[in-house]
């Protein structure tokens, strides 16, 4: 309703009162004038309506036929429509305690997404997503929804693989991309379940990559994308895909202060993925590839007061890749005092500056890979060349 005051000059066939009056729209194509007349003879107040029926009937407008839609819609709409049956909505349940009788039983905790990793009924989502759950239920998109059993958590990396039974009729596999070849700009799509409205779509641009974002036991997830297409709570766990239809990433968090999309997503690479998620399918954890040192940051911190950056070999296990290549370990004087071995100051170029550095920069290469160290050695800066192995 739209009010206003009205002139001494009021509508045509109405007598004017220095009173307000308010229009309102009414459905079926009249007008409906609501006249306050205050302070009558009476005291009371009169009600006044009159209806303009002088507009003509009105008839529905003749429908436009469309055109043809665009390649980019048609791209669009296929790659939805393929998708959709391989990603999934995931409802995590809380064992609680009734007060009264002492029973316990399950009740709803939160949504969150995920997809179909392979044929036999494996599901990946987000850590945070399952994390204190004390059971999840699997939706697929033909209506079916199924008990899901935990395979393996990553918390360092916010992954979760959960299993599901779908019998012969496991949705298909997202196929799978790589991450590592994404440019800021590429076109990228989220599907997922915001706010519980389920199989979501939204559409992007890869906005910028190598992201961190803190990760749980006061670590970091580095390497993330980040994208501008929509993620909000409900997303987490969903497949970020780009315009073939691979599996890019898994929206993982947002950055915003209200707590809903302000266009910066962020997801875990395909990369990544592709390194944990076996990881935990096969033995429930996830382990980067295996060096075989031992350090301890606190010592690093001790020895970064001293102006000595890096990440110190403080003893190579037998048999290990570091021992393999000779690194040299710190070592106790006569008198008790550490003195110092070989300290790590980059793996590959990369910089290292303390234990979190290292095992960050171990977590992007795979068992197998060789690595080069640049190690500070009785003050004077070499390489030595490393081969990872499986974790143990």
């Amino acid at each position: 309703m739209f009010a206003r005051p009205l002139s001494k000059a009021g509508p045509k066939g109405i007598t004017a009162v220095e009173h307000p009056i308010a229009y309102c729209v009414m459905p079926s194509g009249f007008r409906a004038v609501i006249f306050f007349a205050l302070g009558c003879l009476t005291g009371g107040a009169a009600l006044l309506i009159v209806l303009d029926r002088s507009a003509p009937d009105a008839e529905p407008r003749t429908v436009v036929a469309r055109g043809a839609l665009s390649p980019q819609e048609d791209t669009t709409i296929a790659l939805f429509e393929r998708t959709r049956p391989s990603v999934v909505s995931i409802t995590t349940e809380e064992r609680v305690r009734d007060p009264f009788s002492r029973r316990t039983h399950d009740v709803p905790r939160g949504s969150g997404s995920g997809f179909v990793w392979d044929g036999t009924g494996h599901v990946v989502t987000n850590d945070h997503v399952i994390d204190g759950a004390s059971g999840a239920l699997v939706g697929l998109a033909d209506g079916r929804v199924l008990r899901a059993r935990l395979v393996g958590r990553a918390p360092s990396h916010d992954l979760a693989v959960l299993r599901i039974d779908a019998g012969r009729n496991v949705p298909p596999p997202i196929p799978l991309g790589e991450s590592g070849t994404l440019r800021v700009g590429q076109s990228v799509l989220a599907i997922g379940n915001p706010f519980g409205l389920d199989w979501t779509l939204t559409t992007g641009v890869v906005s910028a990559l190598d992201r961190e974002i803190p990760a749980s036991g006061g670590r970091t997830i580095e390497g993330l994308i980040q994208t501008d297409a929509a993620i909000n709570p409900g997303n987490s766990g969903g497949p970020l895909i780009d315009s073939s239809g691979r599996l890019v990433g898994v929206n993982t968090a947002i950055f915003s202060p209200s707590g809903s999309s302000a266009g910066i997503g962020f997801a875990v690479p395909a990369d990544r993925v592709n390194q944990v998620v076996p990881q935990l399918i096969a033995t429930g954890v996830y382990r980067p590839p295996y060096l075989g040192i031992v350090h301890d940051e606190r010592i690093n911190m001790l020895a970064r007061r001293r102006g000595m950056a890096g990440v110190l070999v403080l003893g190579t296990e037998p048999g290990s890749p570091a021992e393999n290549a000779g690194l040299r370990p710190a070592r106790r004087t006569g008198g008790g005092a550490l003195q110092a071995g070989d300290i790590i100051l980059a793996v590959d170029g990369r910089r290292v500056d303390g234990s979190e550095d290292l095992v960050d920069v171990l977590d992007e290469y795979s068992p197998g890979d060789v690595i080069t160290l640049r190690v500070l050695r009785d003050g004077e800066e070499i390489d030595v060349a490393c081969t990872l192995d499986d974790p143990r």
